[in-house]
């Protein structure tokens, strides 16, 4: 082949970034608000117990990053799962589904 006929040089094309797998999302109630930009959330789920058929409630809590400080303690909110963020937290809080109100 001559010089002027070559093989066009591949182009790098960027393949379509791959975006993270499927996150978690549970809704839960804010208990403890008491540390700087982490909430305490606890979230209360009904399974069936296999032997009585009864459902049972269990209650799981999960530390959640609060970006802004701005929920405060019986705020219902959405928390999803994130990378670590810190030895305890796996969890950031996605929107506030419902704030308490004292009456």
């Amino acid at each position: 082949m001559s010089p002027s006929k070559e093989a066009p040089k591949a182009k790098a094309s960027k393949a379509p970034r791959k975006g993270h797998g499927f996150r978690r999302k549970m809704v839960g109630k804010v208990i403890k608000a008491k540390m700087m930009k982490t909430v305490v959330v606890e979230c209360v789920t009904s399974t069936r117990d296999a032997l009585y058929g009864k459902y049972v409630r269990n209650r799981t809590r999960y530390k959640a990053h609060d970006e802004t400080n701005q929920y405060k303690v019986g705020d219902e909110v959405e928390i999803q799962e994130h990378s670590p963020i810190s030895r305890d937290k796996r969890f950031i809080v996605v929107r506030l589904v419902k704030k308490f109100v004292e009456e």
